[in-house]
């Protein structure tokens, strides 16, 4: 780790901590060696500097749509760290490239299914782009999700912490059944992956997923 990824990286971590009641103790339970597929709910800006920071010294990517590098300050900072730009909406075969590279390399990644910020917490249909890279790597998943920092911009504005909850799941594969994955099987599998996140989140912020007595686990397998 060079001088100024342990730099910038240090002091957004002490930013977080300023501006957040953090509930660090979930993240005890995500393994320290081997590679990791984390998947994750997306809210808003600050989960990936937050979880970045938190995980460290945990070697960890992830993927950021490819816009991102339009900005210079933030391209410069998601360089550093090693971010896997994504082009979204067709199949960026050269983001899953660097991705199973990176699980080859023992890394953890960290992919959102729903593919952009929901804003309100509410969990939006996930995109099967997380089975494609956990069937070709192989690589366990663990499910965790984050709510509470979609009240981040009106607790800023009256200088109030927010409440930054975290919760953690079981780890699992993905081992699909005899059947050929087709876009349907791979969108089932998506699903089943969701209601996973669903159930770690309040009612409220369960969305699409609400509806937990529809969830199936065909091609869930708990480690």
């Amino acid at each position: 780790m060079n001088l100024a990824h342990w730099t910038v990286t240090n002091t957004i971590k002490n930013i977080t901590r300023v501006l957040c009641r953090i509930d660090e103790e979930p993240l005890q339970q995500v393994p320290r060696h081997g590679p990791l597929i984390l998947v994750c709910n997306h809210i808003n800006f600050l989960e990936v500097p937050l979880m970045y920071s938190h995980l460290q010294p945990r070697p960890i990517t992830g993927f950021a749509k490819a816009e991102t590098w339009d900005s210079r300050w933030m391209g410069a900072l998601f360089d550093l760290w090693g971010a896997i730009p994504l082009h979204r909406g067709e199949a960026d075969t050269a983001a899953l490239r660097r991705g199973l590279q990176a699980l080859d390399a023992g890394k953890i990644v960290a992919i959102t299914p729903e593919g952009t910020r929901s804003g309100d917490g509410r969990l939006r249909r996930g995109h099967p782009g997380i089975v494609t890279l956990a069937l070709h790597s192989g690589a366990p998943l663990l499910p965790l999700v984050y709510y509470g920092n979609e009240a981040f911009r009106h607790n800023i504005r009256r200088l109030r912490r927010t409440e930054f909850h975290i919760r953690t799941g079981r780890p699992f594969r993905i081992e699909p059944a005899t059947e050929p994955v087709t876009r349907l099987v791979r969108q089932q599998i998506t699903d089943e992956i969701m209601y996973l996140l669903a159930e770690l989140l309040p009612p409220e912020y369960r969305g699409a997923y609400s509806d937990l007595s529809a969830a199936t686990r065909y091609h869930i397998r708990y480690l």
